[in-house]
């Protein structure tokens, strides 16, 4: 690794467009809803996107590898969780 390429050491730093560039469409597809929308859970994106809740959860983890989205669990029901778009502008 050379000194001129950035260096993620923080697990909370935020992603960028450029970090979804290389995902899979389904990802995009995810990222882009979120970015209209504030805040959802797993089934009104798959609502929205009218992609399988399988796919639908698979996009969602690998936006979360890259940082570009925050969790955080739902307090109306405990056992859904939220979704929120998380990208440096």
């Amino acid at each position: 690794m050379s000194a001129s390429e950035p260096v993620r050491q923080d697990a909370d730093q935020r992603g960028t467009w450029d970090d979804v560039r290389d995902l899979p469409p389904s990802a995009k597809l995810v990222a882009k809803v979120l970015e209209y929308n504030d805040t959802m859970t797993q089934q009104q994106i798959a609502e929205e996107t009218l992609l399988p809740s399988r796919t639908v959860r698979y996009a969602l983890n690998r936006l979360e590898d890259e940082n570009v989205i925050e969790s955080r669990f739902s307090f109306s029901d405990a056992r859904k969780r939220l979704y929120s778009l998380d990208i440096e502008a």
